[in-house]
């Protein structure tokens, strides 16, 4: 019989939780160059959990423990390794930028907070009950919160704090009343007994469907999927660019898991009442995210709406699991999804990276028109550039092609054939800004002196491997995709 507290299931975020506390206290008593101790502690400890995680993937390490409130399965695994690699590249990425910005003069109150921002998306991967769901969101929301308001002389970064925190307090509370009533409806809040109430036809149906409405409409705010969209560009903007980062990349991860852990593992026996939300949402994610971006000259600010954008190709994949009286393939649909929201993280580690490599002393990189002769400065920076647009653009034979290839097939077998016309529409509308951005780079004449790019040799060799993975996974994408489909078949039951 299997023990209801296995306290060994939650290795990685026991072991989380002491290294993190750990770092804390060096970080408090050890001053002297405590900002490189820290930086030092904190990548340790993401071999250290890759290691545990990997070892127990591999070991077969599965089940649930503490009453079924946190599960552990493949898909947890697999979520958990590509978070602890984000978490780690954002790190590299914006050492030297934080340090430039004195964010970390103090010590590393960047690095403790994002660890403890990782432990509760850690938290939110594993969760197996609504009551585990609230409370991973809520520590790693309350960690970001305070990232963005980091730099606290620094006017935006205050103001978009102050709007991140203002509207996902809103999205926290509208994402806990849709779970009361769900709870209210089902009289559960493990999801696996959440769905059995479900089938069964014992649900009191319309508390189940407006719960379903406000929990929607939460995961849609973590994910930035319009209309709740509002925070996004604001703090993508006013937040530092390493923290911009690290609410932009691993957090989508963390918000996609409770996705599936909610709708497809709880409530797929009403899907029939979500499915539309998503469609709606999808469309306006597509128009408002590509329309916006092309109008913008701020980079971070464009990132943003692109990011909008690409929710909505995320969720057309999630709505593509499963249609009323036709058989689909829900898993490639699912795990269609799921490879495109591996593919955007990959992707925006190399973008906004290559924001906090090109920023300087004095000098934010932030303006469109700050990337002009990028590539007489330096040809590997430009190159990586063009790779990551392209990706995003769906060029061929970059990963981003073949992820929308994966969504839109996933659409096309599920009969959704006009809103793969109107994806492909709005992508064509993408490509203008996207390639907007390489010219610039390109061929637009650099203003002011010629100041070259100089990067460190470990940052430089993990962004040409970052890099080299997205078109790796462009022209192979065989073995990720398969490897995206098996977790979700495997880990939810649908």
């Amino acid at each position: 019989m299997q023990n209801p507290f296995d306290f060994a299931l939650a290795t990685p975020e026991i072991s989380l939780l002491i290294m993190a506390c750990a770092i804390l206290l060096v970080d408090a008593f050890n001053k002297t160059e405590s900002r490189h101790t820290t930086f030092t502690l904190s990548i340790g400890a993401m071999l250290v959990l890759t290691v545990i995680s990997l070892w127990q993937w591999g070991a077969g390490v599965r089940g649930n423990s503490f009453g079924g409130l946190y599960v552990v399965d493949d898909l947890a695994h697999f979520l958990k390794v590509l978070s602890y690699i984000a978490v780690a590249a954002t790190m590299i990425y914006g050492r030297e930028y934080s340090e430039r910005r004195d964010m970390v003069k103090n010590g590393g109150e960047l690095y403790c907070l994002a660890l403890f921002a990782l432990l509760g998306q850690m938290i939110m991967i594993s969760a197996g009950s609504m009551l585990t769901v609230y409370l991973g969101v809520e520590l790693m929301s309350f960690a970001l919160y305070a990232l963005v308001a980091l730099r606290r002389d620094h006017i935006k970064a205050t103001e978009a704090a102050m709007k991140y925190f203002v509207l996902g307090a809103l999205a926290s509370g509208v994402l806990l009343y849709g779970m009361s009533m769900i709870y209210g409806a089902t009289g559960q809040l493990d999801m696996r007994l959440i769905a059995q109430v479900i089938n069964s036809g014992n649900a009191e149906r319309l508390p189940l469907v407006f719960g379903v409405v406000f929990i929607v409409s939460g995961l849609a705010f973590k994910l930035t999927a319009a209309p709740f969209h509002m925070w996004t560009p604001d703090v993508y903007q006013g937040a530092p660019t390493s923290v911009t980062l690290i609410v932009g990349a691993a957090p989508k991860l963390a918000a996609f898991a409770i996705t599936l852990r909610l709708l497809i593992e709880g409530l797929h026996g009403i899907a029939i009442d979500w499915q539309p939300m998503l469609l709606v949402m999808a469309v306006l994610s597509l128009a408002i995210g590509n329309l916006a971006a092309i109008m913008q000259s701020n980079f971070k600010r464009m990132l943003a709406y692109s990011t909008i954008s690409h929710m909505g190709f995320v969720f057309l994949g999630l709505l593509s699991g499963v249609v009323e009286g036709q058989a689909v393939a829900a898993g490639s649909a699912y795990g269609s999804a799921l490879f495109y929201v591996v593919i955007y993280v990959l992707t925006t580690l190399v973008t906004f990276g290559l924001i906090l490599l090109l920023s300087r002393e004095g000098f934010e990189c932030e303006e469109i028109s700050d990337l002009k002769g990028l590539n007489r400065r330096n040809p590997v920076l430009a190159g990586l550039l063009l790779v990551s647009m392209f990706s995003l653009t769906g060029i061929p034979p970059l990963a981003g092609f073949y992820a929308k290839l994966a969504v839109l097939q996933a659409l096309i077998g599920a009969g959704y054939i006009a809103m793969a016309v109107v994806a492909v529409l709005f992508s064509l509308i993408g490509a203008f800004y996207y390639l907007r951005v390489v010219k610039v780079a390109y061929f637009d004449e650099p203003e002011g002196e010629l100041v070259p790019v100089n990067t460190g040799v470990v940052t430089n060799g993990l962004m040409s491997l970052n890099g080299l993975l997205i078109l790796a996974l462009g022209i192979l994408p065989g073995g990720l995709m398969a490897l995206c489909v098996r977790v979700i078949e495997s880990s939810l039951k649908f």
